[in-house]
């Protein structure tokens, strides 16, 4: 073989692996939204989750991002073992949507694809029409990388022995084919690589099986490296799936003659048939766990046991890999985050409630700690936002994290009211200064008005129910109308000797600070609609 030759064939695999990478990405943008909702939805009972994780890899071309969203979704409580499982078996079959759309002999069309593709990305001005050339262009690249490969390996013909190697030691391919998908990481590339080769005639339908076989097993290393510094609950996702992996290629190892009898039957053509062979094995795979994943998930546990003791501190949905994985994932992956975060900044609400009416000094610390918590994930979420802003979003999923983005900043400031809040009971401490029966009853009205619409906005935002968000905005009018009201009462009691002056400004201040953490609350809400325009916009 000339060195111009292999040269080639590697340019025909970086191509493949190119185009699906551009396809993939194309897809995910053109789905926006609506691939962050499936991707929110992956968690439920294993056969869902088996269905949406055949979905979601179908789009992202990539069994290896799904897993590691699988894994990320563990590692930070997302997602349980069980629910990973389905998602992973799912994912497995997503894959091989790639290997049989690189089965069609359609290299004319292909060039079409990619001609009228760059068109699009030249000519149109809209950037979904440009996603849409680049997804013609990437389908184009899946056969375009086949030919090139194909040429250069007819060589093999002149090379009986090569054909003599692997027939006579099958573990020998599926070694061959475990160890290029490690380099690559990508499962897609081997299979197309195989298919080039087997085209050729010089390879047996078993032999290419059993490099495909290696192939499914090599595919797994993305997942074990994306587990690397992960909590123990990350670390079994991925020994799960390497572990249904090695036992599904192990059964069909053992009855490998049946099963090349079986692929055999379903097409003339062997890329035909090493695409089904690559489909038919994960969806056998599949359906051999799907019926015992409860029981599989206590076996994982029991290799690879649980950690005693994980305490989460700081950000907690906000991993880099989902980033590359999926920029969707990565946009949910603010929401969820800010959804903790509005947790943390009403805890520290009803914290000043309780202080306030059951004078309980011990909570002035922990409100201060939790108000540093805040302002931690306060950054972390900005600087995460900023580095997923960079990565290329789709219009839509753009508008989501902007307006998440800006959320979070109105839920930092409800914590920054709280520690308003706690200077000024500690100036009544200091100052030996006592609230009125009646200043006490007001206060406790609007506090517990003004935590009840910081609920529901995080409520709101969590479920993205545009019906919540607008009880939010209802009550925000009623915190209006009932700060005015109660100045309004606070200052007649002043003018009667009722309450002493000093405490009569505290008081006017609580109330004013509580108004303010209304507005944040109306605020959190509207991103709740931003959302529901989308949605209603891609309905």
């Amino acid at each position: 073989m000339s060195f111009t030759s292999l040269l080639q064939i590697f340019a025909g695999v970086g191509i493949l692996i190119y185009g699906i990478i551009i396809m993939g990405e194309s897809l995910q943008i053109i789905a926006g939204d609506r691939l962050r909702k499936l991707i929110g939805s992956l968690t439920g009972t294993p056969l869902k989750g088996m269905l949406l994780g055949t979905a979601v890899t179908s789009i992202l071309q990539s069994s290896s991002a799904t897993t590691v969203m699988v894994v990320s979704f563990v590692d930070v409580g997302f997602m349980t073992l069980v629910q990973a499982i389905g998602v992973i078996l799912g994912a497995n079959i997503g894959t091989t949507v790639t290997a049989q759309l690189m089965a069609f002999k359609i290299t004319d069309l292909a060039y079409v694809c990619a001609m009228v593709g760059a068109g699009l990305c030249v000519l149109c001005q809209t950037k979904k029409h440009k996603q849409i050339g680049v997804g013609l262009v990437g389908f184009g690249l899946l056969f375009i990388g086949m030919e090139m490969m194909q040429q250069p390996l007819a060589f093999l013909k002149q090379r009986p022995e090569v054909v003599t190697i692997f027939g006579d030691h099958l573990f020998l391919a599926f070694l061959s084919g475990l160890v290029i998908t490690l380099i690559v990481q990508s499962s897609s590339a081997t299979v197309g690589l195989t298919m080039a080769i087997a085209a050729q005639g010089v390879v047996p339908l078993q032999t290419a099986i059993a490099i495909i076989l290696g192939d499914n097993i090599g595919t797994t290393i993305t997942a074990v490296l994306a587990s690397f510094g992960a909590n123990r609950s990350a670390k079994q996702a991925a020994a799960a799936h390497v572990m249904i992996k090695v036992f599904g290629t192990v059964v069909i190892m053992a009855t490998l003659p049946f099963y090349t009898s079986l692929i055999e039957y379903t097409s003339a053509d062997i890329s035909r048939q090493l695409a089904n062979a690559h489909t038919i094995f994960n969806v056998i795979v599949a359906f051999m766990f799907l019926p015992f994943v409860s029981q599989y998930a206590k076996f994982i546990k029991k290799l690879v046991p649980d950690d005693k003791e994980e305490k989460v501190l700081g950000a907690m949905f906000l991993n880099p890999t989902l980033i590359k994985a999926s920029r969707a994932a990565a946009v949910d992956a603010v929401r969820k985050e800010m959804i903790r975060l509005g947790i943390s900044s009403l805890r520290m609400i009803e914290a000043c409630r309780t202080m306030f009416l059951t004078d309980n000094e011990k909570l002035v610390a922990e409100i201060d700690r939790m108000e540093r918590n805040v302002n931690e994930i306060t950054h972390d979420i900005v600087r995460y936002g900023t580095e997923v802003g960079q990565s290329g979003l789709s219009p839509d999923l753009s508008m989501i994290l902007n307006s998440c983005i800006s959320g979070v900043g109105d839920i930092e400031r409800i914590g920054d009211h709280a520690t308003n809040l706690v200077e000024m009971y500690q100036f009544l401490q200091d100052h030996k200064l006592k609230f009125s029966p009646k200043a006490l009853e007001e206060c406790k009205e609007m506090f517990d008005l003004v935590i009840s619409a910081v609920a529901k906005s995080v409520q709101a935002l969590e479920d993205e129910d545009p019906k919540i968000a607008q009880e939010v905005l209802d009550l925000e009018d009623r915190i209006d109308y009932m700060e005015k009201t109660l100045r309004a009462r606070h200052i007649a009691r002043l003018n009667a000797g009722g309450c002493t002056p000093d405490a009569g400004v505290i008081f006017i201040d609580i109330l004013s600070n509580l108004e303010r953490v209304g507005d944040h609350a109306h605020n959190i809400a509207m991103v709740v609609f931003d959302i529901d325009s989308i949605h209603n916009r891609e309905a």
